[in-house]
């Protein structure tokens, strides 16, 4: 037998026992949770928001914006999606958000679909806000030259810029807890 066809059939029957050989299990992934409030299961309505508002992330800021195509600013987002989403048409500026017809929120009681407000101007005077998604994040439109994106309430920036939060969904369209 030539060299060449041993070679080639060692070959084969070492892919052979490749084949035949089981892969070991996966090692488990261990991930420390992250928990900003009370666990939740969401209501369509809810899970709606949060889809909607992580759909918009990396669309371009634009100061007055309220479309995907023109852009949004944290007010415009935060109407664009209520008004896509669910019909229900808020206020156009985070000063008349802060101030409108609904529930106060405990920051340990924040629920998907929340609205988070912030004072980012050294100030106390609310001039921000965005969308709470859960698990102590945030969707929002932040400034000029950056994009919509998903933000975490814990940095140390947003913890000392941070308001209230109001709940604009209804009891029966919220993301509630098991």
């Amino acid at each position: 037998m030539s060299t060449s066809a041993r070679l080639a059939i060692m070959l084969f029957a070492a892919l052979l026992s490749a084949c035949a050989s089981r892969t070991p299990p996966p090692a488990p992934v261990v991930r420390a949770p992250i928990v900003f409030g009370p666990s939740q299961a969401f209501s369509p309505e809810a899970e709606d928001v949060l889809f909607r508002a992580l759909g918009l992330v990396g669309t371009p800021y634009r100061w007055g914006g309220n479309t995907p195509d023109s852009g949004f600013d944290c007010s415009g987002l935060i109407g664009y999606v209520y008004r896509d989403v669910t019909g229900i048409s808020l206020p156009r500026t985070t000063r008349e958000m802060i101030t409108m017809q609904a529930a106060n929120v405990g920051k340990e009681g924040l629920q998907t679909g929340d609205l988070v407000f912030f004072a980012t101007n050294g100030s106390s005077q609310v001039n921000h806000a965005g969308i709470y998604v859960g698990e102590g994040r945030f969707v929002h439109a932040p400034a000029t030259g950056g994009t919509v994106k998903l933000d975490s309430l814990s940095k140390v920036y947003w913890q000392k810029a941070y308001l209230s939060a109001k709940r604009v969904l209804q009891p029966e369209h919220l993301a509630r807890n098991p």
